[in-house]
């Protein structure tokens, strides 16, 4: 669903989203060379996110903008960077093979210059992580979720930032605040703490972290978007999964997100 209120003083007409049957490489070309008209700016959240039109090749769909210039600074992360881990969230979704993350690209110029361009889910806003995590069909992505979670070093996993899609698709959001070389998950998702993590999932995990050390596309790709530090830490965090492939207990840190929703 659209959010009801954005701010914005001019009424534009809003086109549906864009189809959840179109191919993904037809997803990232219409991101990365749409024309962004936008919307409003949606009115939660610390940062600046608009809700934007693409238009591309006679298509138009929704897609959500944050641009760089509209981050605000944190005490713990390098100003700036938000809008690039977000993309790099996309880029190890991807690499794992797990299609959480929606269709993201860092644009460099956008009405408020360089930003992160990431296609809108149409969710239903009632829903989130707290309503559908005793789901039993649900159970094998979210335990991928929470790995995901490990690896990324997610600091806030809100529940509202699981989104479930009309056709009953998972899709993590906001990622933001991760990959910071130094320990810093904070989530609501401690559902499966002491248990093992399924060796379905630690085996794609290890595909992930062969191409981590070997792919030399893909360790570019990252190194756009992430320091070397940051990429030194996220496989040093998923060599620790595989060698103790087990769901973390809560750490002597705060361990969930504020706002929990």
């Amino acid at each position: 669903m659209v959010p009801r209120r954005l701010r914005s003083g001019t009424a534009r007409r809003i086109p549906e989203p864009l189809p959840p049957e179109t191919p993904k490489e037809i997803v990232l070309r219409w991101l990365r060379e749409g024309e962004i008209q936008l919307l409003g700016l949606v009115p939660w959240g610390s940062n600046a996110t608009f809700l934007a039109v693409i238009t591309h090749e006679a298509t138009s769909g929704l897609a959500i903008y944050k641009p760089q210039r509209g981050e605000e600074p944190l005490w713990d992360f390098p100003h700036g960077t938000l809008c690039y881990r977000e993309v790099a969230a996309y880029v190890v979704s991807e690499a794992l093979g797990w299609g959480l993350v929606p269709p993201t690209v860092l644009r460099s110029s956008g009405p408020y210059g360089r930003g992160a361009l990431q296609l809108y889910i149409d969710a239903d806003p009632e829903e989130n992580y707290f309503t559908f995590r005793e789901d039993p069909a649900l159970q094998p992505v979210l335990m991928r979720l929470a790995v995901f979670d490990l690896i990324t070093n997610n600091a806030d996993r809100k529940a509202g930032h699981c989104l479930r899609d009309r056709n009953g698709r998972i899709w993590a959001i906001d990622h933001g605040i991760c990959f910071h070389a130094q320990p810093k998950l904070r989530t609501v998702i401690w559902d499966y703490q002491g248990q093992a993590i399924p060796e379905d999932i630690v085996a794609e995990v290890r595909v992930f972290y062969q191409r981590l050390k070997e792919d030399v596309g893909l360790r570019a790709e990252l190194a756009r978007l992430l320091s070397a530090e940051e990429i030194a830490a996220l496989e040093a965090r998923t060599l620790a999964l595989l060698e103790r492939p087990v769901f973390p207990h809560p750490g002597p840190w705060r361990s969930v997100p504020w706002p929990m929703i």
